[in-house]
């Protein structure tokens, strides 16, 4: 069963600049940062009312975010949706006939497991799915 927002993500082309940006722009005092290097990504999330918002900037170029912003540019990326099992809900939304990206949840940032829904499946919305591991 899906939750809550867990986190809307940004690509960013520099984690740097934009977490200055968005520093400036909500006034914000605690930043997590990481690398997940599974996922060819360095992450700098903040909490804005009760929702993440996590910038993301690829590490290398086969990247899924550098390939998203060569093609789209910056901007937001996903949108995830927190569950209390990732897998029970990826075997639902198949059965309801929704494209998975992953068939399995994948280690992710904060230490999450996540799993990602095709967007042409979700009107054009990159959905990740995410479970906390504790």
């Amino acid at each position: 069963m899906i939750k809550s927002i867990n986190h809307i993500g940004i690509a960013v082309k520099d984690l740097n600049d934009s977490l200055d940006l968005f520093t400036k722009l909500f006034q914000i005092q605690n930043v997590h940062t990481e690398e997940v290097a599974a996922q060819k990504v360095k992450v700098a999330s903040f909490k804005v009312g009760e929702v993440l918002i996590e910038l993301t900037q690829a590490t290398d170029e086969s990247s899924p975010i550098a390939k998203f912003i060569e093609k789209k540019g910056e901007g937001i990326h996903h949108i995830a949706f927190e569950t209390d099992d990732v897998d029970s809900e990826l075997n639902r939304l198949k059965e309801l006939n929704f494209s998975l990206i992953n068939e399995t949840a994948v280690k992710g940032a904060h230490d999450m497991q996540i799993a990602f829904l095709h967007p042409k499946s979700t009107n054009g919305v990159l959905t990740e799915l995410c479970q906390p591991t504790h």
